[in-house]
């Protein structure tokens, strides 16, 4: 290493810098404070809160006032009690049809008898810690629950909105509905109109004023825009009536059947957790796409949020109030308003409480027509377009349209339980429905499988067998992922019977390499018969298998390193530089520090800067510096792997294969409509760094831009070469990219390469590449910065912490770039580091706050549901 870079861990000054990690912290006396991003996020939050409870009380034919109690209830308890901070809970247009029906049967008062049954219901379950097994409950079925409940409420607001009054049933106001359009009113019409207007033109002015304006919600802009014009024209309208509160109606005893009120209690129950729990993971998402807020405010708790949920509705239906639940509209404009804690929902609730005691006459100036279009939209946008292209991709239409009528036509439970139904009715379809087709093509037959192979299809597979005449070459493709007892020894004796007539038998599947030994399994195998799978060419491996781990041939034999006959899948000798996996030099363990670069003579080989610290064998005797070589292998032999140019045929059949059939609708897509990529994803050049496969990521997502030590030269430094320049301008201003992300990883090459370098270096195109790595190496070297470090350890060596430095250096340098720093001004772009341990296999983002540069671990259980 260079006596240039310090070594910080020898650094006496930086001891005060680190400090037990469980230590408890110093005492100190800390008031109470509320942000003011929680302030004017909850300010905005009751803007929209306040005319949407009014409307949803409205609509369930409750008094107005419940519809305010229980926002005011949802902000204040469920934000205090509530296991997800940032969720905002009040009367939610999901409960509007349960809410009138149980309203139109028992009356208001049993009706908040049963909010209260049901809030303690939700107390039990959130005690059982159940809450959790709410999301098992399919997608469709709650989408379609959501659409059918959104109908209902716009058909029924549609009677308002025209002048008229609605009827307790959908199909009733469906009926009524010719009548009513026979007799409109003008002046409920111009209002309802108006309304509707303002909510959908208001988010879409453009330019500067508009963003401005936006800030304003639009569905109070709506309502006052309207009640204004309503007033100054002397229109004649039903207005809101808030009678005074010594009169307001409260909890009374259940009246009714007993088997009645329980199926209503199970139903507000089942409707209330559902839409709040899926309301929290949403939630999750939001908080996850906001840079430094997930640290800060975490992840929710679904069995608190039960309990938090619970306790609200108990007070709500005391207070006389709606039933709570989680409201998507309120929650996210709660998150794109800034807020960091729950203190911007108790915040809401507390302005919802000032509004309804001082704000009374303000409110009575409402037209009901007015409110009854803004719960018509909200209705209308409950049938989401996106969910129902959802369910189709995912062909679980049938269930949603199932759902969805059934909760129109006969209500919320008896709709919930017909999509049910229907889901397991398709489950068991798709297990039972399996299609065996026969065919032959140059002497081969083909047997193809798709779907579950259990008891049910063996005839039919026994009848597509026997159609492969005996001694010919038969190849079985199983394509699904289950296969019983009696498909297993139907499959066995055919293979048996037909190789015992000198036939050949290959089955093959979605997975490669595993024989079929015991039935009950799954089938996605590649089962070899005598020598037909030696003769196979037909590569079935996963798609992230490295070519030397590949099992599905067995070539030539090729000499090992201590002359032995070797073959591909063995583990191979290797002296130097042991390939792993990638074919890539494995880096040392951290435990015996870098390897130092072999920088006699001024040059490192391209394994020594992109392979994670092996030893370069550049200047070596007999050593070739290339990758994969060593100087054990100067007389020729080679280290058992494949040639490169029959590897590479190979992976490009098996990608026509296996692969193109799936993906070349996407592709197909993706080549009418051009490329739209989020991210621009800029990381090093390494081969262990597969970005597909550690990000998840598909055709169209990310924009890559790959080079040697992951790094962005300052505007102007390139000399002659504006590739990444280029790529960074193309990505904004073109691509029109959201986020850029720079990814460095551990054991990099050109990290070692720089702290090995010395000032009289030969400049090598390489050496000019990695000067625009120095900044990096004097932020390591700059005492007054803090560290970049891993967080829950430190950094293994010298080469890590430059790794990390490196990130938030060349993070700053695309800040300088002009159209990054246009976009970042705009708030059209986000930049995020990340650093990814490739021994570890374990992701880590970069968290900058407080004066701190921490790389945060991503686990399993961080991933939103």
């Amino acid at each position: 290493m260079s006596a240039c870079v310090p070594t910080r861990a020898d650094d006496p000054s930086r001891a005060e810098r680190t400090h037990e990690p469980h230590s408890p912290p110093p005492p100190r006396h800390r008031r109470h404070r509320i942000a003011g991003a929680d302030v004017s996020a909850s300010i905005a939050v009751f803007l929209i809160a306040l005319p949407l409870s009014l409307g949803i009380a409205l609509a369930t034919g409750a008094p107005l006032q419940a519809g305010l109690v229980a926002a005011a209830v949802g902000g204040i308890v469920v934000g205090w009690l509530g296991g997800a901070p940032l969720q905002v809970s009040g009367p939610a247009a999901g409960l509007t049809v349960v809410t009138a029906d149980l309203i139109h049967q028992y009356g208001w008062r049993t009706t908040c008898a049963i909010t209260v049954l049901a809030g303690l219901a939700q107390l039990g379950l959130g005690s059982l810690r159940v809450a959790r097994g709410a999301l098992a409950v399919s997608p469709a079925i709650v989408h379609g629950m959501l659409a059918g409940i959104g109908v209902t409420i716009a058909v029924a607001q549609l009677h308002i909105v025209l002048g008229g009054t609605p009827q307790s049933a959908v199909i009733d106001n469906l009926r009524a509905l010719p009548a009513q359009l026979a007799e409109l009113q003008p002046a409920a019409m111009s209002v309802s109109a108006l309304t509707l207007a303002l909510l959908l033109l208001w988010p879409r002015i453009p330019g500067r004023v508009g963003r401005l304006l936006r800030n304003v919600p639009a569905a109070l802009v709506a309502v006052a825009g309207a009640s204004s014009a309503a007033s100054l024209a002397g229109l004649t309208l039903p207005k809101v009536d808030l009678p005074s509160w010594q009169s307001h109606a409260l909890a009374g005893l259940p009246e009714g059947p007993v088997l009645g009120l329980i199926a209503a209690v199970l139903t507000t129950t089942l409707v209330c957790s559902v839409q709040s729990l899926l309301g929290a993971v949403a939630v999750d998402k939001m908080v996850a796409a906001r840079p430094g807020l997930p640290a800060r405010v975490g992840r929710s708790d679904l069995d608190r949020e039960l309990l938090g949920q619970g306790a609200a509705n108990i007070v709500s239906g005391t207070l006389g109030g709606l039933p709570v639940a989680g409201v998507a509209v309120r929650s996210s404009a709660n998150v794109q308003s800034g807020a960091v804690s729950r203190n911007s929902t108790m915040l809401h609730g507390v302005l919802v409480v000032v509004a309804a005691l001082l704000m009374v006459p303000i409110l009575e100036l409402i037209p009901l027509a007015s409110l009854a279009a803004l719960v018509m939209a909200v209705g209308i946008q409950m049938v989401s377009l996106h969910h129902i292209r959802t369910v189709t991709r995912h062909r679980e239409v049938l269930v949603y349209a199932v759902t969805t009528l059934g909760v129109v036509c006969f209500g919320v439970l008896e709709g919930v339980a017909l999509g049910i139904a229907m889901a397991v009715a398709v489950a068991l379809h798709r297990l039972t429905r399996t299609r065996i087709t026969h065919d032959e093509k140059e002497g081969v037959h083909h047997v193809h499988v798709r779907g579950q192979l259990t008891f049910l299809a063996v005839p039919r597979l026994s009848r597509a067998l026997h159609l492969v005449p005996q001694g010919s070459r038969a190849v079985v493709e199983l394509d699904g992922s289950f296969m019983d007892h009696a498909a297993y020894e139907s499959l066995q004796d055919w293979q048996n019977t037909h190789t015992a007539h000198g036939g050949s038998v290959e089955l093959v599947g979605r997975r490669a390499g595993v024989r079929i030994g015991e039935p009950t399994t799954p089938i996605g195998l590649h089962l070899d018969t005598g020598t037909a799978a030696a003769e196979s060419a037909d590569c079935r491996c996963h798609p992230w298998t490295a070519w030397r781990n590949h099992q599905c041939e067995i070539p030539d034999s090729v000499p090992s390193h201590d002359g032995r006959d070797a073959h591909p899948g063995e583990p191979q000798a290797n002296t130097t530089g042991a390939a792993d996996e990638s074919g890539a030099s494995r880096a040392p363990d951290a435990s015996s520090g870098p390897a130092e670069p072999d920088t006699a003579g001024g040059s490192s080989s391209a394994d020594g800067l992109t392979g994670g610290g092996g030893p370069s064998t550049g200047d070596r005797p007999g050593g070739s510096g290339r990758p994969g070589e060593s100087g054990a292998d100067a007389s020729g032999g080679t280290d058992g792997i494949r040639p490169s140019a029959h590897q590479l045929a190979r992976g490009i059949s098996a990608f026509q294969r296996n692969t193109a059939p799936l993906v070349r609708g996407e592709l197909a897509r993706l080549a009418r409509e051009g490329q739209q990529p989020s991210q621009l994803f800029l990381t090093c050049a390494d081969s262990r760094l597969v970005t597909s496969m550690i990000t998840s990521s598909g055709p169209g997502d990310l924009f890559v831009v790959r080079n040697v030590g992951n790094l962005v030269p300052l505007p102007g430094e390139e000399s002659g070469d504006d590739s990444v320049a280029a790529a960074i301008e193309y990505a904004v201003d073109v691509l029109r990219v959201r986020s850029i992300t720079v990814c460095g990883h551990s054991g990099c090459g050109a990290m070692q390469a720089l702290l090995g370098s010395e000032p009289g270096d030969p400049q090598t195109p390489l050496r000019r590449w990695l000067r625009h790595g120095q900044p990096s190496l004097e932020r390591l070297s700059d005492d007054s910065r803090p560290w970049a470090r891993l967080a829950g350890r430190a950094p293994a060596d010298a080469v890590e912490q430059l790794c990390l430095t490196n990130v938030v250096q060349q993070l700053e340098h695309l800040r300088a770039h002009e159209s990054v720093t246009r976009a970042l001004r705009a708030g059209e772009l986000e930049l995020h580091g990340m650093y990814f341990h490739v021994g570890e296999a374990q992701a880590y983002l970069l968290t900058e706050g407080q004066g701190d540069e921490v790389f945060d671990d991503v686990g399993v259980a961080d991933l939103p549901a």
